[in-house]
């Protein structure tokens, strides 16, 4: 099960909340015996709970995908130019300096009612050794900044001797990582020396000045076979690091990410939770109604977002199947003139180049897209298709069409029996859609109405054929 956790500090006098830190942790249930527990599905009571519950299927994903991504990197990473410069440099520490190795024995103030050690003390102890360690390259007391990949991989009891190994990895101009390894002994595997290892983490920590500005840590340079493989995790860790931050904060005026290796997973969790977040807004208001379609408008500051609501007369499974393969679009949007499939990532994720037509005599239009598409955990979620634009080395902006944006768009698609359902399409308006939605909304066009009439037709058309 996955727990959210909201760390904030409010200053009641002044009136104001800050935010600490977010964080979500991953929890199992222990088992009596051999068989493994079922956990009942949480009951999801609001829009709020089904917007959160969405995003903690994406994060599980996320969780699922990383060591592979990281895999991926680490076969890239030995190619970075700066191991090779490091260890040209003279003044560059060793990473040995930096081992430090403390050892605590747990007691019963630090277990719960089960004996077991609490998670927070054994990260407590894991931080005090880690800013020690990051401690040795500056002059400051280091400030931590992040906890990545913390994982518990098993218990320890009272009566336990923790071994707690932390050492430099690689620093990155004004931060640091550092490698913790925690190891578990009791007294006859002390006698015996067989450690069992049960915690595993990489901090990253930042040091200030007296004036609050960012010092910078000096380089580093592994000395064994070891050494090197933790220089170039560090490496991919931080290259996903920056991914996820830029991708999962990137502003509106940024609207087009890189598509690579690094940062694949945020990408098409960012595309499926962006959507989420755009169909869960309250403040819809309705603009237009026609037989089986509804338009709806969504104002929030400068950002304009409408939805199109249609009532099919297919199963919702047929209907996700049909509208998530963009190879078909052209058979119903006259806005897309071709379609063709640049990477098929996996099954749920694939990038698309379209061209449209063009409009009041300027060049045609291209897009470079990613289709994320998920289907629902439980019956009163919707199927999801998530659209936004991505950059691709591999097709660059060429002079025959004006390259275009797709900042958020997609299908939520409802069931409502076994022969019928209900389609959402939902679009933040860019400068290129502005138009088409200014003519319906003034009533001068009828152009949205007459796609979805198209799409409806297509759908109902091609659900005669299953």
């Amino acid at each position: 099960m996955e727990v959210g956790i909201k760390v904030t500090v409010q200053d009641t006098l002044a009136n104001i909340e800050k935010l600490v830190s977010v964080a979500y942790a991953t929890y199992v249930a222990k088992p009596v015996g051999a068989g493994k527990i079922e956990l009942k599905p949480v009951k999801l009571l609001s829009r709020q709970d089904h917007l959160e519950h969405s995003l903690a299927t994406e994060r599980r994903r996320i969780r699922l995908d990383y060591e592979q991504v990281f895999q991926n990197l680490m076969q890239e990473s030995d190619k970075e130019d700066g191991y090779c410069d490091t260890l040209k440099e003279e003044d560059a520490v060793s990473t040995d300096l930096t081992h430090v190795q403390s050892i605590e024995l747990v007691l019963p103030p630090h277990a719960n009612h089960h004996e077991n050690a609490f998670g927070g003390q054994i990260m407590a102890w894991m931080e005090t050794v880690a800013s020690i360690s990051a401690s040795r390259l500056c002059r400051s007391y280091p400030i931590l900044k992040s906890v990545d990949m913390f994982k518990f991989r098993g218990p320890s009891i009272v009566g336990d001797r923790l071994v707690f190994n932390a050492i430099v990895n690689n620093t990155f101009q004004n931060s640091v990582e550092v490698g913790v390894r925690v190891e578990a002994y009791n007294c006859e595997e002390w006698i015996k020396d067989q450690a069992r290892h049960i915690n595993s983490a990489f901090l990253i920590f930042n040091a200030v000045n007296d004036k609050g500005e960012l010092l910078a840590f000096p380089r580093v340079k592994p000395t064994t076979k070891d050494g090197v493989r933790r220089y170039h995790g560090a490496i991919a860790r931080r290259r996903i690091r920056l991914a996820r931050k830029y991708i999962l904060s990137a502003k509106e005026d940024e609207p087009s990410d890189p598509w690579k290796r690094s940062n694949q997973v945020y990408l098409s969790y960012s595309n499926i939770a962006t959507l989420t977040h755009l169909a869960a807004k309250p403040g819809w208001e309705i603009t237009s109604t026609l037989d089986d379609i509804k338009i709806w408008t969504h104002e929030e500051g400068d950002v304009l977002s409408f939805k199109v609501e249609m009532q099919v007369k297919i199963p919702s499974d047929l209907a996700f199947s049909l509208l998530s393969d963009f190879t078909r679009r052209q058979q119903w949007d006259k806005y897309y003139l071709t379609c063709e499939v640049l990477q098929a990532v996996n099954e749920d994720e694939k990038i698309y180049y379209v061209t449209s037509p063009s409009m009041t005599g300027y060049k045609p239009k291209d897009f470079v897209v990613l289709v994320s598409r998920r289907q629902p955990c439980q019956p009163s979620e919707p199927y999801i298709v998530a659209v936004k634009s991505v950059t691709l080395t591999s097709m660059p902006p060429s002079s025959e069409y004006c390259r275009s944006e797709i900042l958020c768009a997609g299908f939520q698609i409802y069931s409502d029996s076994s022969s019928s359902c209900t389609v959402c399409y939902f679009n933040q308006v860019t400068l290129d859609v502005l138009p088409h939605l200014a003519a319906n909304l003034t009533g001068s066009s009828k152009s949205i109405e007459d796609t979805a009439l198209a799409c409806i037709k297509f759908l109902e058309l091609e659900g005669k054929k299953y």
